[in-house]
């Protein structure tokens, strides 16, 4: 098994964890409040959860899909929060496999640069499965944010958030090019690593405004 892979997974299981528990508090009333992503209601961001994990999930059997493709058929469950949550244990369960059989890279199916084929280029698995929990944190302090609950648990700890800063540091320029984070928010000098990260994604601690 890859240390590094190894390590991914363990911070995949930290944000998965944090995040379910968020999730099992959002009911369907919630889904019409606003969140920190822009433009973006809690329903459009449960979509995109789910949408985001299945890729995740593809991506455990050595191949990911860039093209566009049609929504996932919903996991297990039914309603859409129910399907995140059913699809992160089954994404943990698929990563925790790959790395027991030494998954090393990733292929991209349909992929392009500028113009360019990259049919067949690949990424170490280990940063993809480092991606996405960053992913999943991130957007589980955004649920939490937007149901704006004191007893929300809180996803991203200073542990987790500290060893994610450098998972962001690697990603965010590509992903703030294309238009995926928001400009960087400046944070205080001895701000903790949570808000560090949020500032680095474009994020602010404040909750956003209430949808009517």
């Amino acid at each position: 098994m890859s240390a590094q892979l190894d390590r991914a997974v363990g911070l995949l299981e930290a944000s998965l964890t944090g995040t379910r528990e968020v999730l099992g508090r959002v009911g369907a009333r919630d889904l019409r409040r606003a969140t920190p992503c822009a433009g973006w209601d809690l329903a459009a961001l449960v979509r995109h959860m789910d949408e985001s994990l299945a890729a995740y999930l593809e991506a455990s059997h050595g191949h990911l899909r860039l093209a566009p493709l049609p929504a996932p058929a919903a996991a297990p469950g039914g309603a859409p929060v129910a399907s995140v949550r059913a699809r992160a244990c089954t994404l943990l369960g698929a990563w925790s496999l790959a790395a027991e059989q030494d998954l090393d890279g990733v292929a991209l199916d349909g992929a392009t640069l500028d113009g360019a084929n990259l049919e067949g280029a690949g990424l170490p698995a280990d940063l993809l499965v480092s991606t996405a929990a960053l992913e999943v944190a991130v957007h589980g302090w955004d649920v939490a944010r937007s149901l704006d609950d004191p007893g929300c648990p809180t996803v991203l700890t200073e542990a987790l958030a500290a060893a994610l800063l450098p998972v962001a540091r690697c990603t965010v320029a590509a992903g703030r090019g294309s238009g995926h984070f928001a400009p960087a928010v400046a944070t205080p000098l001895r701000a903790g690593a949570p808000a560090v990260l949020l500032g680095l994604l474009g994020r602010t601690p404040a909750p956003p405004a209430r949808s009517a």
